[in-house]
Parts: C-alpha cells; sequence; structure tokens
C-alpha cells in the first residue's frame, strides 16, 4: 500500500511527490500517535514514516505504512504525547547534511506536519486493520465452504473498488505533472500580487507594521492591512488563522518576528508550498481531507473577496459541482493532490473560449512590417502613417489658421496706416485684428454643434474630406481661440488704448473728435458708452460659460460648499451655455455701435454671424418641432445592478437611425429644458428603441427616482428588478425624443474587421452594431437558403437554359457582408452590470454559428488570474463553463476574464490574424483607455501590415 490511495496515505502536511530534477534520500523512522483509544487486544501500533531529503532543502513524504509485524514486537514502545521538532528532526540531523541547513521554521513546520501525518496514520492502520480482519474471515469462511454474508461484502467491495480508483487516478496526476504543468504552477496561488520585487515588498510590510504596531504586537485586525490586502480583509484574516493554526498558536497578535515567518511562508517560490497553504485554508480540522462543506465555506470566502456577491449565494451548488467531478469514487472527500490537479488543468475543459487562439501557421502571415529598416526609413514610414491617420484634420487647422492670419494681417494694416495709430499704436492695431478674428470663431464654433446637418452631410462624399467625428474638438478648439481672441481685444482696449487717448494732446486729439465727440472722453465715459457696456455683458458671460464648461466643473470633479455646489454638474454646464444667446445679441450690438467706424457696410459682424446663427437657429426649431412629433409610449422599464436604468419605447414610425447613433432625451417631470445625449442600444431592425441610462449626475438622479416610483415590486417567478411596463398600474412619466443624431461608430460597416471596446456604461453603442451584425448574417443565410431553392445551380447535365432562367439567377439579390469579424472588449467593475445586456450576449452565443463576433467581457473587481484570491474562482469558472456552458460570473455564455485586458497583445493578435485588413477601432468610457488605444493604433500601424483606425464616441 506505499503511495497508495488509502485516505490519509497520499495527504502529508508537505509536498506529496519529488522533482525528478533532485535525487533523493531515504530516510525511515518510527513513531507512534497516542493509542488511549486503541483495542488493548491489538497492543500498541508502530507506524513508519519513510520521508525524501531533496538536495533543495526539500522533505518530501513519501509513505506512511504500519510497522511490520516483527519490527512491531522488536521495537520498544514509544509513547510520546505529541511529536517535537527536537524528536522528528534529530534523526533527521545525523543523516543527512541537507537537514543541518534547513532553517529553523522548517523543522518547526515540519514537525506540525509529521503530528498531523501521525493522526492520519492511526486512522489508517485502524481501516487497514478492519480491512484485513475482514479479508481473513473471508477466507476462513471459504474454507469451511460457507458463503460470506451477502450484506457485509457488498459495503466493502464497493469502498475498496474506490480506493483503488483512487489510488489509480492519483498513480497518473503524478505522471501527468509536466514540465508545462509546473510552469503554469509557477505562475499560480499568488498570495501577493504586483511586480515589487519580495525585498521592496517586505520594506513597505515593515513600514506598516511600524505603523499599526502597539507594544511590538501586530493585532489581527491590523494584518490584512499590514499585508496590503485592505480590500479583501475576510481572505487574509483567514490567511492569518490559517497560518497560526499551522503553528500550533491561536492568537490574536504576533510580532515583527513572526510577521516575517508568515511573510516568507506567503511568499514562497514553491508552487507546492503556496497549495499547501491554500489547502490548509480550506480543510479547517486539519485531518488532510476537504468535505463538500469545507469547499462551500472557501467559495463564499472567495466570492467575499472578489465582489462576487451572487456566487455567495449559489455557493452551495457550485461546491457540489466541484465534488462531482474530482470526487468520482463518491468518498465524500479530496485530497490535496486532487485539489492540485484540479487548479493545474483548468484549461484543459472542453473548448473553453481561449481568446484569439490560432495555429502556428497564422503567426508567420503578418511580419512583413517587422524587418529592419533604416532611421530615415522609419522616420518616412512614421511620418507616412501620421499624415494618414491625420490628414483631415490638419487640412481643416491649416485653413481655420490661415484665414485668421489674414483676417488679422489685414485689420493690423488698415489700422496702421489710419491716423488713430498715432494717437494709440500697435494697441490699436492688435486690438482690431483680434476682433476680427473673434468674428470668424464666432461665427465658427455654432457650426460643430448644428448635429442634424452634420448627420446629414456624413452621408455625402463630404465625409471623405472632413473630420465630421472631431466635431465637439473643433469646437472645444474654437473656443480656445476666442478666449485668446478676448484677451487680446478686451486687454488692448481697456488697458492700452483708452488710456492712450486720454492722455493724448488737444492737437492728437483734434482728428479725432469725429469719432469721440468734441470733448476727450474720460475713462469711465468710454467704458459706460454702448461699446463698453457690451463688451463688458459679453467677457461676463463668456468667463461664466467657459468656465463651468470645463472638465473640473462639468464632471463635478471640483467639491464647492453649500450652496454654490450647484455650480458644478451637467446642469450648471447646461444652462451657463445658454448665456450664448445673451453674447451674441450683444455682439451684434456691439458691432453696429463702433468709435471708428460709421458706414454701414463696413460694419460686417452681421455678415460674418447671418449664415451660421440663422443656420443654428434652424436646427433648434427643427428640434422643438420634432421631439413634438415624435410620440413615443413607454413599453418597459426596468433598474439594473448599477445604477443603470433601461427604457425601452415605441419606434415613431419615421425615426430612421443606423447602429451607432444616438438621440436626446427630455423627461419633463424632471426638466422641461434639459436634453441628454444617450446611444442606442436597440438594432435598426427592432421594431422598439431602447436606451441604457446610469446614474452619473443629477438629471439622471432624478430621472431614476422618477421612475422607480412608478415601477412595482419584483412578483414570484421574475428576477428581482424593480420593473414596469404598459400593464403598470402607475402612470408612467412622459418621455420626449429627438434624433437620431451621428456618430463615429455609425460607419462600422466600412470596415473588414472590428475592435469595440467599451468601459461600463460606454458599451452602448456597441450593442446595436453587434445586435445589427447579428441580424445581417441571420438574414444573409436566410437569403442564402432560399436563393438555393428558387434558383438551383446549373450543372452539365441540362445543356439548355432558356433566357427567363438565366435573367433570374443573374439578378438574383445578394447581401454582402464586408465585416468579416468582430471582436467585443467590455471592461467593468460590477458583477451586476453584465445583466445589461444578458440576453443580446446570449443570442449572438447561440446564433452566431459562423463566429463572426467574439465576445469578451472583463470584470475587474475580481484578482487576475493565478491570484489565490480568485484561484478557486477561476478553476470554477472553467468546469462550470465546460459542463453548463454558462459562465458563473456573467451568468451568459460568454466567457468573462478577470482584471484589465492587455490591449497590446489584443492588437497583436488581431494584426496577426489579420494581415492587411482595414480594422476599425471604436471606443467609448474613459479619456484614460483611450489615449492608450490610440498610441497603440499608431504604432501597430507602423510595424504591421493591418490597417488600424481609432475612433472614439464623443457627446
Amino acid at each position: 500500500m506505499r503511495g497508495g490511495g488509502g485516505p490519509g496515505v497520499g495527504t502529508p502536511g508537505r509536498p506529496r511527490w519529488g522533482s525528478g530534477a533532485t535525487t533523493p534520500r531515504s530516510l525511515s523512522t518510527g513513531s507512534s500517535p497516542r493509542g488511549s483509544d486503541r483495542s488493548s487486544d491489538d497492543g500498541e501500533e508502530l507506524v513508519e514514516v519513510t520521508l525524501d531529503l531533496l538536495e533543495d532543502d526539500n522533505i518530501v513524504l513519501r509513505s506512511v505504512e504500519p510497522a511490520a509485524g516483527a519490527a512491531a514486537v522488536a521495537a520498544p514502545p514509544r509513547r510520546h504525547p505529541d511529536p517535537t521538532p527536537s524528536s522528528s528532526a534529530a534523526p533527521s540531523r545525523s543523516r543527512s547534511p541537507a537537514m543541518r541547513r534547513t532553517s529553523s521554521h522548517r523543522l518547526l513546520q515540519f514537525s506540525q506536519e509529521l503530528k498531523a501525518t501521525a493522526s492520519r496514520a492511526k486512522q489508517f492502520s485502524q481501516d487497514l486493520t478492519k480491512r484485513f480482519t475482514r479479508t481473513q474471515s473471508r477466507a476462513n469462511l471459504a474454507a469451511a465452504g460457507e458463503p460470506p454474508p451477502p450484506a457485509a461484502a457488498a459495503p466493502s467491495s464497493g469502498i475498496d473498488a474506490a480506493l483503488e480508483a483512487r489510488a489509480q487516478r492519483r498513480r497518473r496526476a503524478q505522471l501527468d505533472r509536466t514540465k508545462s504543468g509546473a510552469q503554469r504552477a509557477i505562475r499560480g496561488l499568488r498570495f501577493i500580487s504586483g511586480g515589487n520585487k519580495a525585498s521592496n515588498a517586505w520594506i513597505e510590510v515593515q513600514a506598516n507594521f511600524d505603523r499599526l504596531a502597539r507594544d511590538g504586537y501586530l493585532s489581527r485586525a491590523d494584518f490584512p492591512k499590514c499585508i496590503g490586502m485592505t480590500e479583501s480583509q475576510e481572505f487574509a484574516m483567514e490567511l492569518f488563522d490559517t497560518l497560526s493554526r499551522r503553528r500550533q498558536m491561536q492568537v490574536d497578535k504576533i510580532n515583527k518576528d513572526e510577521l516575517r515567518e508568515i511573510w516568507q511562508q506567503i511568499t514562497d517560490n514553491s508552487f507546492d508550498s503556496r497549495l499547501q497553504i491554500f489547502f490548509d485554508m480550506v480543510d479547517k480540522n486539519a485531518d488532510g481531507h476537504i468535505t463538500e462543506a469545507e469547499v462551500k465555506e472557501i467559495i463564499m470566502l472567495s466570492a467575499s473577496a472578489n465582489k462576487l456577491s451572487r456566487l455567495k449565494e449559489q455557493a452551495e451548488e457550485y461546491a457540489a459541482l466541484i465534488m462531482e467531478e474530482i470526487d468520482p469514487e463518491g468518498l465524500g472527500y479530496i485530497e490535496l493532490w486532487q485539489l492540485e490537479t484540479l487548479l493545474l488543468q483548468k484549461d484543459t475543459y472542453v473548448n473553453y473560449s481561449q481568446a484569439l487562439s490560432y495555429t502556428s501557421q497564422a503567426l508567420s502571415q503578418n511580419l512583413a512590417g517587422l524587418r529592419k529598416r533604416s532611421p530615415i526609413r522609419k522616420i518616412s514610414s512614421t511620418l507616412n502613417y501620421y499624415l494618414e491617420d491625420n490628414w483631415k484634420r490638419l487640412w481643416v487647422l491649416a485653413v481655420w489658421i490661415g484665414i485668421m492670419a489674414g483676417l488679422f494681417i489685414w485689420k493690423f494694416i488698415q489700422y496702421r496706416n489710419r491716423y488713430v495709430f498715432d494717437v494709440m499704436g500697435y494697441c490699436v492695431t492688435t486690438a482690431k485684428g483680434a476682433a476680427e478674428t473673434l468674428k470668424l470663431n464666432m461665427a465658427l464654433i455654432l457650426l460643430p454643434v448644428c448635429r442634424n446637418t452634420i448627420t446629414w452631410l456624413r452621408n455625402t462624399k463630404a465625409a471623405r474630406a472632413l473630420p465630421f467625428d472631431d466635431n465637439i474638438n473643433f469646437h472645444k478648439t474654437i473656443a480656445a481661440a476666442i478666449v485668446v481672441g478676448v484677451v487680446l481685444h478686451a486687454g488692448n482696449h481697456l488697458v492700452c488704448d483708452f488710456p492712450r487717448l486720454i492722455r493724448s494732446s488737444e492737437m492728437k486729439y483734434a482728428p479725432l473728435r469725429k469719432y469721440f465727440g468734441e470733448n476727450k472722453p474720460t475713462y469711465l465715459a468710454l467704458v459706460k458708452g454702448v461699446e463698453g457696456i457690451t463688451g463688458v455683458i459679453m467677457v461676463v458671460c463668456m468667463l461664466i460659460a467657459f468656465t463651468l464648461a470645463t472638465r473640473w466643473f462639468r464632471r463635478s470633479l471640483v467639491k464647492l460648499p453649500r450652496p454654490f455646489d450647484k455650480l458644478t454638474g451637467f446642469n450648471a454646464f447646461w444652462y451657463s451655455h445658454h448665456l450664448f444667446i445673451i453674447v451674441y445679441i450683444a455682439l451684434v450690438i456691439h458691432g453696429e455701435c463702433l468709435y471708428l467706424i460709421h458706414d454701414w457696410y463696413k460694419k460686417t459682424t452681421w455678415m460674418y454671424l447671418a449664415v451660421p446663427v440663422g443656420l443654428y437657429v434652424g436646427e433648434r426649431t427643427l428640434r422643438f418641432f420634432r421631439s413634438g412629433s415624435y410620440s413615443v409610449r413607454l413599453l418597459k422599464v426596468a433598474i439594473y445592478p448599477g445604477n443603470v436604468l433601461t427604457l425601452q419605447m415605441s419606434k415613431p414610425p419615421t425615426f430612421r437611425y443606423k447602429s451607432g447613433q444616438y438621440m436626446f432625451v427630455q423627461c419633463p417631470a424632471v426638466s422641461p429644458f434639459e436634453w441628454h445625449p444617450f446611444s442606442i442600444t436597440s438594432a435598426p431592425g427592432d421594431d422598439y428603441l431602447s436606451i441604457h441610462v446610469r446614474q452619473l449626475g443629477d438629471w439622471t438622479r432624478e430621472l431614476k427616482r422618477v421612475f422607480s416610483a412608478a415601477c412595482e415590486p419584483p412578483v414570484g417567478g421574475k428576477s428581482g428588478l424593480l420593473r414596469a411596463d404598459e400593464t403598470t398600474k402607475k402612470a408612467l412619466p412622459k418621455l420626449l425624443i429627438d434624433g437620431p443624431y451621428g456618430s463615429p461608430a455609425q460607419d462600422y460597416s466600412k470596415y473588414d474587421v472590428l475592435l469595440l471596446v467599451g468601459l461600463g456604461i460606454g458599451a452602448t453603442p456597441f450593442i446595436s452594431i453587434l445586435k445589427d451584425l447579428l441580424n445581417n448574417i441571420i438574414k444573409m443565410e436566410e437569403e442564402e437558403e432560399a436563393s438555393s431553392d428558387l434558383y438551383p445551380p446549373i450543372g452539365r447535365s441540362k445543356t439548355h437554359v432558356d433566357l427567363d432562367t438565366l435573367m433570374r439567377i443573374t439578378s438574383k439579390p445578394k447581401r454582402v457582408l464586408k465585416t468579416t469579424n468582430a471582436y467585443f472588449y467590455w471592461v467593468t467593475r460590477e458583477q451586476g452590470s453584465f445583466d445589461w445586456f444578458k440576453g443580446v450576449m446570449n443570442e449572438i452565443a447561440e446564433l452566431d454559428q459562423r463566429n463572426i463576433i467574439e465576445m469578451h467581457n472583463y470584470l475587474t473587481s475580481v484578482y487576475e488570474e493565478g491570484d489565490a484570491r480568485s484561484a478557486l474562482i477561476t478553476m470554477l469558472q472553467a468546469l462550470n463553463h465546460a459542463k453548463n456552458g454558462v459562465d458563473i460570473v456573467s451568468g451568459t455564455k460568454v466567457r468573462t476574464h478577470f482584471a484589465r485586458p492587455n490591449f497590446k497583445k489584443v492588437l497583436s493578435k488581431i494584426a496577426t490574424k489579420h494581415p492587411y485588413a482595414k480594422i476599425g477601432v471604436f471606443y467609448c468610457g474613459a479619456p484614460v483607455l483611450a489615449q492608450e488605444l490610440s498610441k497603440l493604433c499608431y504604432e501597430f500601424n507602423g510595424k504591421s501590415t493591418t490597417k488600424f483606425e481609432f475612433h472614439k464616441e464623443h457627446f
């Protein structure tokens, strides 16, 4: 039975089998656990413990067996209550230099494990004695010619078969522990994550100890903070209890030396050491067995550490699943080697969605751009790719800057040649040059926000030359130019022009009397004039609007005390921006009451503003009447986890849109003036409109409150969500819509491959694209099937084809889908977020038989793969998907990855799989990741044959 599969035989407290890299030396010693409960008839039972002492100071337990009968008789009885370090380590020191090199904490740990092993050996010896007794009884009965009792034989035979089956599986597991498995093991079950070296990490832990310790001792409650597990305190304290239990201690505080010992154990590079700690965390009673109840407890602990509340609710079900998988013999417990096998072989479960896995042949398809190039060629290629990506922006900016420079120089020269220059000098020329650029920019700033016009122009040939995706960025750029113009114009007038005019002599002032009056004006008179008052009004309104439009105020990053907190948020931005009405009225008056120009045809302000203002007023008028004509009826309302409100409404007959577009929504019950943009999440082929609204500001918060009041509590048989529909007794609030409006994502169909990246609620514009792609795939397959039925192919057997048949065959409809593949990456922080689009993801996974769409969910609240806190979650995820086809985290058929995706690897693999393809990268989310993706696209365009075009959603 050496190394066999009986209970406790294969579950020592340390590594189970040695690696072939070292040559073991065997050491056998006798030990006897306490025998107070033994039958006196059997006498004292001795146990033979066989150890392997490896060259790398590891102690490997080879076997624990009852001593031979003769040895048992000859050997003197040993009655140590517990094996101590001295009793267990003394023989080792006398036999092997390796034991002398072993540190003290290893000896202490080994002695504790030997004690537990001896206890298990006692149980094993009792089982062995019973089995021997039963076997001997059956032999005696057989010799006497009597049949064995059937009731007793069946259970014995079943247990024997189960134990033998498990022993065979263990031997196979030993043989299967390959080099690749060992490499995966090194990366797995890390208790401390992060890139810091062990020495640097220990320095930080020491500093935390010095800060948190009281009287030289660190309490159990402060242990998580000390080792950097503040976000998973339950897991850290369980780890503390486990390591204390292994040291035969039950303490609530430790000193620095004990902390150092614990730190060495949890940061040990040996996978076997980390696995043993993890096993001991599960094995609370230290009997070497893990029961289903203990598995359930560790599942709940891991779920708590990773903020997976739903997993905790299903812990019992998943514990049963694990026991079913790795305890097929039905013994009711699992051992250490089985846990290791499950953790190391999680990737072998059937076809578990390995992201972007290709054959090695594909790796050589896209290496043309990776060859070494000369510095000149590198610079040339870099410049070429930059121009290719930005030529639309560059030419528009160049024309705009050129026009501003031309207007400034024209006015500058014009006033340089007038008499007023002799009095006011270059102050007046600079002010007038800046004023001319202000007229231009005050006209142009309205064009980028004429959304209906831009949406229409997107579908024309103008989209080939104009960067409509950057309309909001251009709007902001013009605003910055206006700020510069105001500073130059108003600053020169107030600081330079007016003082020089007032200080001028009567002789110099005489030619200017026709402009400023017979008497030389005072400074206050100049400011109080129509020109001065309108100028001050414009400056004040612009200052308010520009300040509240900045990111700090609009995103409420600035925290102000009450009542000034009303100056932050979207409402403040929205209402302050409407001060532009006052600004434009004042601008027209200001331009008509100029001091130095009296001829009406030379007053050009109204000429600049006429067309843009007229176009903008027309757009707002259209929006007003169109929103009233779009009568929508709310069909369904649901409030999902993560403060997300889903509104499903009827689609007006004239409302036609493309996937990726957005619309404005107004709820009069919240505010009769505010309109907010939201991506349309329904597909163009759907008979309804839907949007998903996340609570991010004051308006969305109030919107959720209003609809929550109209929702009814969940009823039996339905989910626990607050819902409302047409059958709801309470009246639903009225909703107005306006749109649709264009966005970068609407042009997705012109790309060969799509990479869609959404952060949190930023996934909404891409859900419509995925649904539209799926609908097109289904329609294409239906048309192909219908076409093959109506128009059978012409074979050689058919010698004659009439003209009618030929015309029908050649004119049969064909749906061409340019987009061959789409990769969707959704990164979110909350498990409940996956409920938002669960139905869509399941539908795509089920109906996309051609694997055109590949979806990847990423949950950042779960620790990355390889972390001990998520090890069981990762293993359970793979197992459940293999068995049931459902991801335990998202509840869908789509795999959920943990931590953040490595987009450099993602783009690299896509470039390898799709050489010479045009790939559209669409992103919606935080600006930080937008910069990273844009940089990566630019980088890969320079070193691969694949062309990446990056687009970011702007509202």
